[in-house]
């Protein structure tokens, strides 16, 4: 696409979401609106309760609050939201959040302990996609009710069993836990629906923007509402526009056109270097590479096959040419940010070592075998190199190549035998990773467990199966931390994985631009601390 087609589209765009024509917007971004472009085609709803792409959980999080928020400027750490304070019982299994006074939603009602156990009800009654963060703790549409009650300005919360309550706390923080306006939203309700129709192009929260318009495939606008409970925005608009092009948002953003630009790969990054008018910034996503190795294959269930394969990826070649500035060398399933993350590297590409290995574990070399990938650029990139260093080591990978549904499908029945995949977290507590790679309730093929990666790999965790059932049931924070520290490095040396890589993620703003905040591998983007 050309730049001019690009421009052209924007003030297009522009005109169609805000029903009118401001000729100068991308002549130069206004003073009081930040223009935003990046790929939002993801987007399936906007409803904060079935939301559960990056680009609409973006949205979501800037027009509407939960009971306990994240802190943009310290990724990880929780604060007061629409509660002003919470507790646990003695016994684990009550949770009673005291609602903040005087906090409105957009509509102008009042904030209450009724909109809020609504809310939270909604979310498994409508059922949708990520309703399960919910449901986990025992919730059900038909037990929701005296589940969840309320009673002045007072929530309480009952659980099926005893949690970890930073577990339940921080799956609060997910889009999932955000409290929308019973009252407005149930005065739109059609055919039973709670209002979910109405939301897909509405908002009725209480964040910092209120949306006020948004067209599936081709961008909204949010305007900022007067006396939100954090401080009104610094910005009075934002403008988010899809541009999926990495080149095409690097060219207006060298224009000035727009403020920030998402969608920009290692190649536009490479291009903007000296710019003074652009300012590149560095984040962790939550997006993990791994191999997995599957262990019905006998070489590959060999502890000395997997360590050799472990000493033959070269890990920080690949992160410093092929990946630079989207990947990081990362040897762990919990993301860089998440409670209780491990952050050292041990492993590194040491041929000597992988050969000595592959000697000491009797098989028969060279050791051949599949390594199972998707057709996409990067990826093949990745299985290139790991076949290359793999050689060298005593290791031949034939890569058997197939389209993302093929090769998803061949892991989910534990037909590769070895692939190259990435995995990403549900929700914003280290028990969405570490229960699926390091949880195997039943390792047998009828079992069909495939959304337990240690199921789709053949491997039994043993006792970290029940280490990790017992981290998420652990009271106390700090002992939680330590539980998932070890596992995690039990696991990055003795599991069927070798984790390789931690996903980075790249925004260019125009140097005038400050406060943004994408929110890390545990939140999402914040625009309300926007300056510029």
């Amino acid at each position: 696409m050309s730049l001019k087609h690009a421009s052209c589209r924007a003030v297009a765009l522009a005109a169609l979401l805000a029903g009118a024509a401001p000729a100068a917007l991308f002549a130069e971004t206004p003073a009081d609106t930040l223009v935003l472009a990046d790929a939002i085609d993801d987007i399936v709803s906007i409803d904060p309760h079935e939301a559960f792409e990056f680009s609409g959980l973006d949205l979501v999080n800037n027009v509407y609050d939960s009971l306990i928020e994240l802190d943009p400027t310290k990724p990880g750490e929780m604060v007061p939201g629409l509660a002003e304070s919470w507790s646990v019982s003695e016994d684990g299994m009550t949770y009673s959040f005291k609602m903040k006074s005087g906090v409105t939603f957009a509509s102008g009602n009042p904030v209450t302990a009724e909109d809020a156990a609504f809310s939270l009800r909604r979310v498994v009654k409508i059922n949708k996609t990520p309703a399960f963060i919910m449901a986990q703790f025992g919730f059900t549409p038909e037990n929701v009710e005296e589940m969840i009650t309320f009673e002045g300005d007072t929530v309480t919360i009952k659980t099926d069993k005893v949690y970890a309550p930073s577990f339940f706390y921080n799956c609060l923080t997910a889009a999932v836990g955000n409290i929308v306006d019973m009252k407005t939203v149930m005065a739109n309700e059609v055919d039973g629906d709670m209002g979910n129709n109405w939301l897909k192009s509405n908002s009725a929260g209480t964040g910092a923007y209120v949306l006020k318009s948004f067209k599936a495939g081709e961008g909204y606008i949010l305007e900022a509402r007067e006396g939100h409970w954090r401080g009104d925005a610094k910005l009075k608009n934002v403008f988010m526009q899809h541009i999926p092009e990495g080149a095409t948002e690097r060219l207006l953003l060298e224009k000035g056109d727009i403020d920030i630009a998402r969608a920009l790969t290692p190649t536009d990054v490479a291009g903007l270097e000296g710019n003074a008018d652009v300012a590149i910034s560095n984040d962790n996503g939550g997006q993990i590479y791994y191999l997995a190795a599957n262990q019905k294959n006998e070489a590959l269930a060999n502890p000395a096959v997997l360590d050799a394969m472990r000493w033959a990826v070269d890990y920080q070649g690949m992160a410093d040419t092929i990946l630079k500035g989207q990947w990081a060398v990362h040897q762990a399933f919990l993301p860089k940010g998440f409670l209780g993350a491990i952050e050292d590297t041990p492993y590194s590409l040491d041929i000597e070592k992988a050969k000595a290995l592959l000697a000491e574990s009797g098989v028969e070399l060279p050791l051949k075998i599949s390594l199972t990938v998707r057709n996409n650029q990067e990826r093949m990139d990745i299985a290139q190199s790991v076949q290359n260093t793999f050689a060298q080591a005593g290791i031949e990978l034939s890569l058997d190549v197939g389209d993302g549904a093929t090769v998803l499908d061949k892991y989910r029945a534990r037909q590769h035998e070895l692939t190259l995949q990435t995995w990403g977290p549900d929700y914003p507590d280290p028990h969405t990773n570490a229960s699926t790679f390091a949880i195997n309730p039943d390792n047998s093929d009828e079992a069909k467990l495939t959304g337990y990666l240690a199921w789709r790999t053949a491997w039994d965790p043993g006792a970290m199966s029940a280490e990790t059932e017992a981290a998420v049931a652990e009271m106390d924070e700090a002992k939680r931390v330590e539980m998932y520290r070890s596992i995690q490095e039990r696991h990055r040396d003795d599991s069927a994985f070798i984790l390789m890589f931690g996903q980075l993620q790249q925004t260019g703003a125009r140097a005038n631009v400050q406060g943004f905040h994408t929110g890390g591998a545990v939140d999402s983007a914040s625009y309300w601390l926007v300056t510029k």
